[in-house]
């Protein structure tokens, strides 16, 4: 699993392209759109051209050209078609798919300029909500389905997780606080999944607050070392995998009786927030099922 593909069964473009293998085989068959090569066995396997023609041509039959039309064009010209038929509308699909041919060939360059192109369309935190929140959805299945690596997954999210944080630096320097509370954001042990706390951080800052950022794998009894410098403290953390589900009850039991006072409060975000039993909740601890939502709390 840990082997970079080159090249991509059937199984992998549909999971890519979200064009079904049965109709992908009817493309190939009947209008050559595809040319996949063939093992010795008669498997088809397909290069990342491949790839990238399969995209294209998706964009163009999501905007009406039919498949025998598109099969009249040549290979310059496909990808010239989809550059000039790119609206509103179908920008964030266009992006998506640039971003995830960016990752399946580790290009950088690609990615940087599919990114800036977006920045003269719209503002940073639309096109997080918009495009790499779904892109980051995606890339969970295509990992979950072995259709890319954790190599792939781990230089998409590095790239991303750079834009939030240069983000993150503009806001800090452009926004005063306006917000009375502290946010203290940090995950708890073991758990390392960071973009969606990065981007909590974001919109807070761009909401006025001040906030102090611990990061990864913090031990639930160092937020008693932070309680001394703030008040009105609100902890926000994002779990994603950790704590463990048969473990929840215990953390918020310890976080209720060890951390929590009458200055203080705490957010839970991201997978895990759906697990949490209701009779765990209360004023002082709130799950909230998107980044979006919590920030309502505090407009």
């Amino acid at each position: 699993m840990n082997n970079i593909k080159s090249v991509f069964s059937i199984k992998d473009l549909e999971n890519l392209s979200g064009i079904k293998a049965h109709t992908i085989r009817i493309w190939e068959k009947r209008y050559g759109i595809l040319h996949p090569m063939r093992t010795e066995t008669n498997i088809r396997l397909y290069d990342a051209q491949n790839l990238q023609k399969l995209l294209n041509v998706v964009l163009l039959h999501n905007h009406g050209y039919k498949i025998s039309k598109i099969a009249q064009y040549s290979n310059e010209e496909i990808p010239a078609i989809a550059r000039a038929i790119i609206s509103d509308k179908s920008v964030n699909h266009h992006a998506i798919s640039e971003f995830k041919m960016a990752m399946m060939n580790f290009d950088q360059s690609q990615f940087l300029k599919t990114y800036n192109d977006l920045l003269f369309e719209k503002p940073f935190h639309d096109i997080f909500k918009e495009i790499f929140i779904p892109l980051l959805d995606e890339i969970g299945l295509l990992w979950q389905s072995d259709t890319i690596t954790p190599a792939h997954e781990h230089f998409i999210s590095h790239l991303v997780r750079q834009k939030v944080i240069l983000n993150t630096e503009k806001v800090q320097l452009e926004t005063p606080v306006t917000n009375n509370k502290t946010y203290i954001l940090y995950l708890p042990q073991n758990e390392i999944h960071e973009i969606g706390l990065l981007y909590l951080n974001y919109e807070l800052i761009r909401h006025g607050c001040h906030t102090v950022y611990l990061g990864e794998s913090i031990p639930s009894e160092n937020l008693k070392d932070v309680q001394k410098y703030f008040k009105n403290i609100v902890f926000a953390s994002y779990w994603t995998v950790e704590p463990s589900s048969d473990s929840i009850t215990n953390y918020i039991q310890f976080l209720k009786q060890e951390i929590l006072d009458n200055n203080s409060e705490f957010w839970i975000l991201g997978r895990l927030a759906t697990n949490i039993k209701t009779n765990l909740l209360s004023e002082k601890i709130r799950a909230f099922y998107s980044i979006p939502e919590a920030i309502e709390t505090i407009k």
